[in-house]
């Protein structure tokens, strides 16, 4: 069961997705959001130009946004229902994808199957609370707070690390989160010269 974290669902985008989500490419592209809530993020992808599947076990919000816009899907799905395998092949089946998107949402034994779900050069963008969030609020429940460095643990061998951050933010309300963005493959960089 998820410890909801407040006031969540009523915030804006994640300053943290929305600092790596780039707008899509002209020929397009896919986001996969994971634990969508009511879409926040969602939105924001696709004002960028992506398409985008979101997918929470209450999918009703996502519905109604899948309703307006083609460029939607809402996939209702119990992420941690069965094994995490199961449900990381059910995704796949969806993808590949550009972007990963999972905020304020954890469920460890899907963390090694993210992964997966990528494009060669592919991003996954990972933000959550972790220990030391119980202080300012919910979740306060240690299965759902992440260890310390315990984004770059599961994927520091599995993707290459372009941010990395963790600890007290009083942005946009007290907490103890943890944030990672990682890149399939070898990232493109822009060339020195």
């Amino acid at each position: 069961m998820i410890e909801p974290a407040g006031d969540e669902t009523a915030a804006g985008p994640s300053r943290w997705v929305a600092r790596f989500l780039p707008p899509a490419t002209a020929a397009g592209g896919r986001v996969l959001d994971l634990a969508a809530g009511r879409g926040r993020h969602i939105r924001l992808a696709r004002l960028r130009g992506w398409q985008v599947t979101g997918v929470d076990r209450e999918a009703g919000a996502l519905a109604g946004l899948a309703a307006k816009d083609e460029g939607i899907s809402a996939l209702r799905m119990d992420l941690e229902a069965g094994d995490a395998a199961d449900t990381a092949q059910a995704l796949e089946a969806g993808g590949p994808f550009d972007i990963v998107i999972v905020c304020n949402y954890l469920h460890r034994p899907l963390l090694p199957h993210l992964p997966a779900l990528l494009k060669p050069e592919g991003h996954l963008i990972y933000e959550t609370f972790m220990a030391g969030n119980e202080i300012w609020g919910r979740p306060r429940n240690p299965d759902f707070l992440l260890r310390p460095g315990e984004l770059l643990t599961a994927f520091g061998e599995l993707l290459t690390v372009l941010a990395f951050e963790q600890g007290y933010t009083a942005d946009p309300s007290p907490r103890v989160v943890q944030r990672f963005a990682g890149a399939a493959g070898d990232p493109v960089l822009p060339d020195p010269a």
